[in-house]
């Protein structure tokens, strides 16, 4: 029997949703969301009722009853940093969406999954989160420690392309040395090394290239003066970051094709600033190469903009001396969602237990905090058993064998 799958994708305007039978597509809908609906809302938490029922409706309206999936996966949300893979939704992943350190659309993605496959008693799942973190550990330091580079980016569109194009040169992807780049409201550049991000830009936080709304990297000495001039709150200074930086903040609109529209009507400031964002891609484009010792098969491009060949083209102008391009235009991310819940089902992919790791439980040691020799995790091991009765050194051992050196 073919399985029957529902994909759920929240974003901040919209709630985007997806069947599928098997890796055949059943019903897609993109449901649009008002300012004026997302204001009787006092947080996206209390959104999860509301959407949760828009799509009820939307599944009934189509004839597709909601009681009858195999399986629902949800965009994965901010939680803790995780390697890449599909995870299970247990009572460990709801608690940190619920309380996340971030308000984020996508942190109903799991929620909503849940909900609906607990009715019927099937599994839920999420895949790839924007929290996906396999860093080099000293691609983590920044010239403060008290400001380390997070892993936070387009991880689901990013291994979806990325396997996708392992798949059409027939190879696997843990056998390739990749550079993709998703360019889209936010812009990501990042280095996969056989099959692991090792290094990444964080357009969250506005790092990086910047994008349609957001600044990407900025010079710290006049941000530092910006943010005690008076003229400015706190809140109005991280819209500046993430929300009206970018294109907004030079043009006044985050389309690209009304950019593009401005250039063919000769507004060479419109021409300037386009030029300038595909440079900043194109920059990054260039480091990753680094974290990859110049061993790149291949670069590609995805995400909305990479419809335009005027920008794809201006980048690869740039960029491939280092090595090939291939262009991947938009996201499919309803489509990536189910076919990492359809590997699940059929036994092709083990799917992941996820554990919360709270800053009050040492034995959780993230990647951040992994020390540079075996002596030094030993120590820590003993340390920490001390502390915690009934922590396994052996536990330790064995995530001192499996880090990334």
């Amino acid at each position: 029997m073919p399985y029957h799958i529902l994909a759920i994708n929240p974003g901040s305007t919209s709630t985007k949703v997806a069947t599928y039978i098997d890796d055949k597509p059943e019903f897609t809908r993109t449901i649009e969301h008002t300012p004026e609906e997302l204001a009787q809302f006092g947080s996206v938490i209390d959104q999860f009722h509301w959407r949760k029922g828009l799509i009820a409706e939307a599944l009934i309206a189509e004839g597709i009853d909601p009681r009858s999936f195999d399986a629902v996966i949800g965009r994965g949300g901010i939680m803790s940093p995780v390697e890449s893979g599909v995870y299970v939704v247990n009572d460990d992943l709801v608690h940190d969406l619920m309380h996340a350190r971030m308000q984020h659309a996508s942190n109903l993605g799991a929620l909503i999954a849940r909900d609906f496959a607990d009715e019927t008693g099937v599994p839920s799942y999420i895949a790839d989160p924007v929290v996906v973190d396999e860093m080099m550990p000293y691609a983590r330091i920044s010239g403060s420690p008290l400001l380390p580079r997070e892993s936070i980016f387009h991880a689901l569109n990013q291994k979806s392309v990325a396997r996708l194009y392992a798949r059409e040169c027939g190879k696997r992807y843990e056998d390739l040395n990749l550079i993709v780049c998703h360019m889209g409201g936010g812009i990501t550049v990042s280095a996969h090394r056989r099959g692991r991000v090792i290094d990444t830009t964080n357009a969250l936080d506005g790092c990086g290239p910047f994008s349609p709304e957001r600044s990407g990297s900025l010079p710290p000495g006049p941000l530092i003066h910006l943010c005690f001039s008076g003229k400015y709150t706190e809140e109005e200074l991280m819209k500046m970051v993430h929300g009206a930086g970018g294109l907004m903040a030079h043009l006044g609109t985050t389309s690209v094709p009304e950019v593009l529209d401005r250039i063919q009507a000769r507004d060479l400031h419109a021409m300037l600033i386009l030029r300038a964002m595909c440079y900043t891609i194109s920059k990054e484009i260039g480091a990753m190469s680094i974290a990859l010792k110049g061993d790149v098969d291949a670069i590609l491009l995805t995400g909305g903009i990479a419809h335009s060949k005027r920008v794809t083209d201006f980048i690869a102008d740039h960029v491939d001396f280092i090595a090939p391009i291939y262009v991947y235009p938009g996201e499919n991310e309803l489509r990536a969602l189910a076919d990492n819940a359809l590997a699940v089902l059929r036994g092709e992919r083990k799917a992941k237990v996820y554990e919360s790791k709270t800053a009050e439980d040492p034995s959780q040691i993230n990647d951040r905090e992994k020390p540079s020799s075996l002596r030094d995790w030993l120590l820590g091991a003993i340390n920490t058993q001390a502390t915690i009765p009934g922590t396994s050194i052996r536990q330790y051992l064995r995530k001192w064998r499996r880090r990334d050196r």
